[in-house]
């Protein structure tokens, strides 16, 4: 109970779906074995559940994190099965590690910071993003110097010790740059939550927009049936010449037709089933644009109208006119002041003309 008071909000709900993307991660990695995959898992686990906790900013926090690791994992597999095919399996999860750990070794270090620079954020500030590309180009420069050099002819031991040197030296410059890589997770977790906002307003269009393409699948998949199964001679072909086509063949056509994806697997002969597909794809169409339309306006609602004024703030036309109508009377009034004491100096001087006058 005494953690379960300590954990944020959502915790575990971030947990999970980040856990689970990186599983997803972990099995498309696993064409060589089983050993890098779960040193995947076990320090992702570590990464999301130590930020997490560190810098409780909701969901939003965690899937940042998460894209980030999985990002960072396919670039490990890709580039480093090119620059160091050979080295060993335990050379491959040392270096792995390093950035991880020293990523999350200088966000426990410097908490206390971190946090407080975490909880400042408000909203997403792009300032930060020139400080962060310029520790990305270093951390870059160092794959491509490690690519450039003939590492890949050296022994398996050799490119293992290559490996976690670069990674190592990586692993650094992740510590180095803790700041500015938080400070971008707190950007990207604000952008993920006013995108979320954005789409529970959009649920309604895309539910009506999911369902009217569903509708035609199944309305066009049982016309396509129904013909072939009616005509005498069959009325689609393929790449083993001409075939009769059941109902999953038919939805199948169906949604490619309606996609416009055009497989190329069923293909229509009859002049009657081309003209019908040409009434679906035009119907794509048309669904497709009212799709458009529907979800561009509801991701409008809710926002201000162009027109309308903020609370107690007047439009600049507004402030204008009353400005311009403050300064028209203030004038009148300099004026009437001016013709009041003209005409008092004009009787003044005819009941006192001076002399000689």
């Amino acid at each position: 109970m005494r953690w379960a008071r300590r954990t944020p909000r959502g915790f575990l709900t971030a947990f999970g779906m980040s856990l689970g993307l990186m599983l997803l991660v972990a099995g498309g990695v696993a064409d060589r074995g089983g050993t890098f995959p779960l040193v995947l898992l076990g320090a992702s686990a570590l990464a999301i559940g130590a930020l997490t906790l560190l810098f409780p900013h909701g969901p939003q926090f965690a899937l940042g994190t998460t894209n980030g690791l999985a990002m960072y994992a396919c670039l490990f597999v890709v580039l480093g099965r090119a620059g160091f095919p050979d080295a060993t399996d335990w050379a491959r999860a040392i270096a792995f590690l390093l950035p991880i750990l020293g990523f999350v070794g200088a966000c426990v270090i410097r908490r206390r910071v971190l946090s407080a620079w975490a909880e400042e954020e408000e909203a997403a500030d792009l300032a930060h993003l020139p400080r962060f590309a310029r520790w990305l180009a270093v951390t870059g420069l160092v794959g491509v110097v490690s690519l450039s050099l003939p590492i890949n002819r050296l022994d398996a031991a050799g490119q293992g010790v290559a490996l976690i040197c670069a990674m190592g030296a990586i692993g650094l410059v992740s510590a180095i740059a803790v700041g500015d890589v938080v400070r971008l997770l707190v950007d990207i977790a604000v952008i993920f939550r006013v995108v979320t906002r954005r789409l529970s307003r959009l649920a309604v269009p895309i539910a009506a927009y999911s369902s009217l393409w569903a509708l035609l699948t199944v309305v066009f998949g049982c016309l396509y049936r129904i013909a072939d199964g009616l005509s005498s001679a069959p009325l689609y072909t393929s790449t083993q010449g001409p075939v009769r086509i059941d109902f999953s063949d038919a939805l199948h056509f169906s949604v490619v037709t309606l996609s416009t994806v055009g497989y190329g697997d069923i293909i229509p002969l009859d002049d009657g089933i081309r003209l019908l597909a040409g009434i679906q794809m035009l119907l794509a169409q048309l669904l497709l644009l009212f799709g458009f339309i529907e979800i561009m306006r509801g991701s409008r609602a809710g926002l201000p109208d162009a027109g309308a004024e903020p609370p107690g703030h007047a439009s600049v036309a507004s402030r204008t006119h009353h400005s311009t109508v403050a300064e028209g009377l203030a004038h009148d009034a300099l004026a009437g002041e001016h013709r009041r004491d003209f005409a008092g100096d004009e009787a003044r001087f005819r009941r006192n003309p001076g002399p000689g006058l």
